[in-house]
Order: structure tokens, then sequence, then C-alpha cells
């Protein structure tokens, strides 16, 4: 078994790679929490062996709760496969679905989540709704409301706001009532999307069991996904986080397919987290 941390645009993981060992992993909620709180990560990813793909990959959350998927985290942890040696092509697979990853000429990992599950079962909803822009909004403070959003599975739950200037938005103050508002029963991330141009976005997520992060992966895919959907911008856009760049495109059969920076700061020793 070996440690690394690692840096998708600003979105720091620590990846374990477990593909040689006997049996899949078994971590407490209460093990990754104290973790993720000592190496001061937002997310642990680990590889486990798989009789059907070239990985087992799972992902948790700083709370030391477990999610489906991760973008930026699924990119490094091909990308490190790569670097390993790996072919070009991998599969992956994981609790929100099979995915796929290619190595691009830069040398850069694509991945390719799948397709966007758009129903209100998918998301999950506790009621039926419009995706599209669901009849659904969030107080300010200090007066006005966000309505309206998009909703988007990538293997975890998101709803994405179209906003005109993020940089007055109380996104730590509202996020926290959106994730656990009852119309979402799994809980959800929270996206805030300014459109610059239609294949230009500036995007901050309020992840579930994180909070606000510098990146995030799915919440990327899905805010192109809904601002699409509400005629906003183009299949494809360069969606510009608060630690770096990440092109995206939803093809014509579905799928999501992200890519981005990755950075391999370090290995860890976990011993005696």
């Amino acid at each position: 078994m070996t440690a690394y941390a690692m840096n998708g645009a600003g979105n720091a993981f620590i990846v374990i790679d477990r593909r040689l060992a006997a049996g899949p992993s078994a971590y407490s909620e209460q093990d990754i929490a104290a973790m993720l709180a000592v190496h001061a990560f937002d997310q642990l990813i680990v590889l486990d062996p798989s009789d059907d793909a070239d990985a087992d990959l799972r992902v948790w959350n700083s709370d030391g709760g477990e999610v489906g998927a991760c973008g930026n985290g699924t990119r490094a942890a091909a990308w490190l496969l790569f670097e390993d040696g790996a072919k070009p092509h991998l599969r992956f697979t994981s609790a929100g679905g099979l995915m796929s990853a290619q190595r691009l000429a830069s040398g850069a990992a694509e991945v390719d989540l799948g397709p966007a599950r758009l129903d209100w079962r998918q998301i999950p909803l506790s009621l039926p709704m419009d995706t599209v822009r669901l009849d659904f909004g969030v107080n300010l403070p200090g007066g006005g409301r966000l309505e309206g959003p998009g909703a988007v599975s990538m293997g975890n739950p998101h709803v994405v706001f179209a906003v005109e200037d993020l940089v007055r938005l109380p996104i730590t103050e509202i996020g926290p009532d959106i994730e656990h508002d009852p119309l979402f029963p799994e809980r959800v991330n929270s996206g805030f999307a300014q459109v610059r141009d239609r294949d230009d976005i500036r995007l901050k997520v309020f992840e579930r069991g994180a909070g606000l992060t510098l990146a995030c992966g799915t919440g990327a895919c899905a805010a192109l996904v809904a601002l699409h959907r509400q005629g906003l911008v183009d299949r494809e856009a360069l969606i510009e986080a608060d630690g770096g760049k990440l092109p995206v495109r939803w093809d014509s059969e579905g799928h999501v397919h992200l890519s981005g920076p990755v950075v391999l700061e370090r290995e860890l020793d976990l011993r005696g987290v």
C-alpha cells in the first residue's frame, strides 16, 4: 500500500493505492475524518483491486462520509496510474458507476464520468420536479433570494445556481442550508456559476461534507450540464474554479468529460493516524 498527497486544481487528496493488497479496504468514518484532518486534505481516494476494471475507486469526504464520485480525485488517480506505466485507457468501478479515463497528448488525464443523470429520482429529490429549473430557492442574508437552480447527478447530487456576481455571494452562509434542505434526502452539493461567455464559466462549489473547496470536478461537470439545459452555455466550456481551470465537455451521447491540472506533491506516511 502506498499513499500520496495529490492536488487537482486546488482540490487536495490523499490517494491510497491498494491494487496489490488482499481484500477491500475497511476504514471507519472516524479513521477517515482523523486522517484527513491531520493532513489537511479535502478527500480520501482509495484504489482497490477490481475483477471488472483496472481498479475499484472509492471516495470519502473530510467528514468521513463516503460519496459516489469525485471528478478531480478520479483524474488524479488516473494520472497516477498513467505515470506508473498503465495503458493509456483505464476503467474504474465506483459507487457512482463505471468511469473511464484516457491520457491526452499533453500528458493530462481526461476522465469520462459517464452520463449526466437528470431525472428527479436520480438526483435524488424528495418530490417530483423539473430538474432543468427547480422550484426551489434560498434567502440571502440581508435580503434577496437565489431561485431556479438546475439539478444534475454526476454519481453525486448537485444543484447549480446561475448568478450575476460571485464576489459578494455569502456561500459559506447559505451552503449549509441548501445542503441540508429536505428536498435533498442525500444532501446536495451547491454550485454557484457566473457565466462570462458561452464557453467561459466562473464557479464556486459548496460540497456536502466538505464545505467550500478550491475546486470540484463533478461540480464543474454538473455546472456545464445544468447551464446548457437552461440555454446559457454551449456543450463545452472552460470552467474556472478558485484553484484552477477545468475543461469540461458534454458529448452527444450524454457523457461528461473532465480534464485539468494534477500535481503529485509527496508520498505520505499514514502510520499512527
